[in-house]
């Protein structure tokens, strides 16, 4: 598996994404099991009231998570593309620069500790 983490404004977002031959997490709208690629991250965004508090590039924000999506994809290539797109718009979500969001792949074992 794949982690894909993306940095900006003091904060952190990571997702993970499962290579062909693993076993991607099975739930209510998981992407087909046959998906030789799954993408699976939080989604997020800024809310008036109510909420997590976080410190975002110097702001204050209250935001609120949504249950991640997964998504499946035939290739390596078209997932990991997806994956950091993904990773800049939620900061984009949050008034971070995509351009700002370093991201960051990295191979992570089944197992080891995050």
């Amino acid at each position: 598996m794949l982690l894909v983490r993306g940095r900006a404004g003091g904060t952190e977002l990571t997702g993970t994404l499962y290579e062909r031959g693993e076993r991607a997490p099975s739930f209510k709208g998981a992407p087909d099991e046959d998906a030789p690629y799954v993408w699976v991250c939080d989604e997020f965004y800024e809310v008036e009231s109510g909420g997590t508090t976080q410190e975002v590039d110097g702001r204050e924000l209250r935001i609120a998570f949504e249950s991640p999506m997964p998504r499946g994809f035939d290739t390596r290539e078209q997932a990991l593309d997806a994956a950091k797109d993904h990773v800049r718009t939620q900061f984009a979500r949050l008034g971070v620069d995509g351009a700002d969001v370093d991201v960051e792949v990295r191979k992570e074992e089944p197992g080891a500790e995050v």
